[in-house]
């Protein structure tokens, strides 16, 4: 059991993020990782990016990832605010400090020699993380920034849930469905974790929520020093991940016209204006006027997320698509 101590301080500093990154170390350890449940809901994914990241010739990357606790902790740094890019998480990978590298790769190794990439890592970590940010870099474009709008809807709709969960009902009700392995009662949050027993005191520090989508169904903890504390969980409607639109949308296409029941069609996640253009390939303009005729009449709703507003149909609109 991992017990984390929340203080007033800790609870009022409690803040959710999205982390390109965390999609990036996670998805390399999903694809050494022989969990049939974890591979199949994946299976869509696996089938495409599987052959692409082995024709990288990536060789820290995957040795820095898998190990006992799951990856070297200065490969995922805290986000610092809900919407940072891929390209500044990188950038705080390659300026990790030597000893927190060292530390890192020793705790990872658990006792164990390190192999020959990552020793020469260790003897000299500011050398290689340049080449460690090379190969985060190439992995990113070839495998999972094609497929970041789809994960970054599923994000945002998991952080759309949890922000009502919080506001209706408070950090308990927050934390009673985060994650099966955790519970929140009085000031402690508690982690079912075999072979651990150990308690942290946070002292006004806070607790980092991130939503993963190919950590599912894991839950990553990291309560090390330098870093604020973080729980990277997988988001709720996982099961929808790889699901493609519906392919007969003729019926209601007749009623709406094409382009908006295929606009309906693809909002099962909530995804932006230029989110929608690019996968329908239309002008942001065309869709945006669609839009806002589905809005009028109730089949679509908006709400914004930063600085981005996201569109999501109605269960008047799931219904219509069930019926054609």
């Amino acid at each position: 059991m991992i017990g984390i101590q929340l203080g007033f301080g800790d609870v009022s500093r409690i803040r959710f993020a999205r982390s390109p990154l965390q999609e990036v170390i996670s998805s390399a350890h999903l694809l050494k990782d022989p969990d049939p449940e974890r591979r199949r809901t994946h299976r869509p994914w696996l089938r495409v990016a599987g052959p692409v990241a082995n024709g990288l010739g990536l060789e820290l990357l995957p040795a820095l990832v898998g190990g006992r606790h799951y990856a070297a902790d200065f490969l995922t740094p805290p986000p610092e605010r809900l919407d940072v890019s891929f390209a500044d998480e990188v950038e705080r990978v390659r300026a990790t400090g030597d000893d927190d590298v060292r530390a890192a790769v020793t705790e990872m190794c658990d006792g164990t020699p390190p192999g020959p990439r990552l020793a020469a890592l260790m003897d000299d970590p500011a050398k290689h993380l340049g080449e460690l940010a090379a190969e985060l870099t190439a992995y990113w474009h070839a495998v999972v920034e094609p497929v970041w709008p789809r994960l970054r809807a599923l994000l945002d709709a998991d952080l759309g849930h949890r922000a009502r969960a919080l506001t209706g009902g408070g950090i308990a009700e927050l934390m009673r469905d985060l994650h099966p392995k955790i519970t929140y009662t009085e000031e402690w949050l508690r982690v079912e974790a075999a072979g651990w027993d150990c308690r942290h005191m946070l002292r006004g520090t806070g607790v980092l929520l991130v939503p993963c989508a190919f950590a599912w169904p894991k839950l990553v903890i990291l309560t090390n020093e330098p870093y604020q504390p973080m729980l990277t969980y997988g988001p709720r409607g996982i099961a929808t991940l790889w699901q493609s639109a519906p392919d007969d949308t003729a019926a209601l296409g007749e009623l709406l016209g094409h382009s908006r029941a295929g606009l309906l069609a693809r909002l099962d996640l909530p995804m932006t204006t230029s989110q929608l253009a690019a996968g329908m390939g239309l002008t942001p303009a065309t869709v945006s006027e669609h839009l806002s005729v589905l809005r009028r009449t109730r089949l679509v709703t908006s709400r914004r997320s930063g600085r981005a507003v996201l569109y999501e149909r109605t269960a008047l609109a799931a219904e219509l698509l069930g019926a054609s």
